[in-house]
């Protein structure tokens, strides 16, 4: 990783302070059904050992958020007073490093997409909360805390590019997507909300290289059987030709935008047979998700034509600029692609 030194450092971030020690992290659950609101809670208590507390609608919650701020937010999106999608906008206004994971039911698939282009981090359908919320949370505080240190120091940066080579080990992609988000701090590219995205979307981009690419494991054997999936990904890691593949990551940040690189080294697959993940219509399928965030977060996002390779842009917002799901490039980044082995 080099970097050049900056002519004026960047504008500091509001930040949320990091939890003490020993006291991990808190969840504020806001649902305006009693029952709804309980067992998301119960599911998070029971899965993680996080403390919970309640809030029935948006304005109920703003208000116990400025009594004591959580670590992160989780909302249904139909309520009455403030619904999920303004409660989305007022906590990106707010309290930018606080992200929010939203709830879906079935209807309410264009109010999710409009407040995940919002600002929320994620989200779950409730259909799916005993299988994924628990997993789908640790991600979002993940990326949240992660570079709330060095950051005097990565202010001093103007110009970073970084080249990466990954085994397959699921470790080390929350391990590489904390580095790479620190490093998003000192470029001022993007605001305390865009960079817990970006590192979203980074992990969902290398955990389909790694799973999807280079252990050739369809979504599909996930929608179907969790076990199964689990159980053959750990296998193929074991197991030639899988376990020999590498995970190849190359990273350009400046003050004006972000661009990642993300190839695999398995067979690829044809980009142009992907149903639309922004289409409302697909929020509910799991094997979907992963692009759905990328799409959403992202400005520009491409596939190489053997589909072994993603590169995705995300560019400074000028003052006024509305959030937009990425659109493929009418000219796709140029990316050298690296050598297949290791330096």
């Amino acid at each position: 990783m080099s970097a050049t030194p900056a002519q004026q450092s960047a504008p500091p971030q509001a930040e949320l302070p990091c939890p003490p020690a020993g006291t991990g992290f808190t969840v504020l659950v806001v649902d305006d059904t009693s029952v709804d609101r309980r067992k998301a809670g119960g599911l998070v208590e029971e899965g993680l050992g996080w403390p919970v507390a309640y809030a029935e609608d948006g304005l109920t919650a703003l208000a116990a958020i400025g009594e004591k701020v959580p670590s992160v937010v989780l909302t249904d999106l139909q309520m009455p007073e403030m619904d999920g999608l303004e409660l989305v906008e007022a906590i990106r206004s707010r309290y930018p490093s606080l992200p929010v994971v939203l709830m879906t039911a079935h209807g309410s698939e264009e109010v999710a997409v409009r407040a995940l282009r919002a600002g929320a981090a994620s989200y779950v359908p409730k259909r799916s909360l005993a299988r994924d919320l628990a997993e789908t949370l640790e991600q979002v505080v993940e990326a949240a805390q992660a570079g709330r240190a060095h950051r005097r120091l990565l202010t001093c940066m103007s110009r970073v590019e970084s080249e990466f080579f990954l085994d397959n080990d699921p470790s080390l992609v929350p391990a590489l997507t904390s580095v790479l988000q620190e490093a998003l701090y000192g470029m001022g590219c993007c605001d305390e909300t865009d960079r817990i995205r970006i590192g979203i979307a980074l992990t969902e981009a290398l955990t389909n290289a790694l799973v999807h690419g280079n252990l050739e494991i369809s979504s599909e054997l996930r929608q179907r059987d969790d076990d199964s999936y689990d159980r053959l990904a750990r296998e193929r890691c074991r197991q030639a030709p899988y376990r020999d593949r590498r995970i190849h990551v190359r990273a350009w940040l400046t003050p004006c935008e972000a661009v990642y690189s993300i190839r695999d080294e398995g067979p690829g697959f044809d980009p142009s047979g992907l149903p639309d993940p922004t289409d409302p219509a697909n929020l509910e399928r799991r094997s979907g998700r992963g692009l759905l965030l990328i799409r959403t977060f992202m400005d520009e996002v491409t596939h190489n034509a053997t589909g072994n390779q993603i590169t995705m842009v995300k560019r400074r917002k000028a003052a006024g600029d509305s959030p937009s799901p990425a659109t493929p490039a009418t000219h796709p980044a140029e990316v050298k692609r690296p050598p297949a082995s290791r330096p």
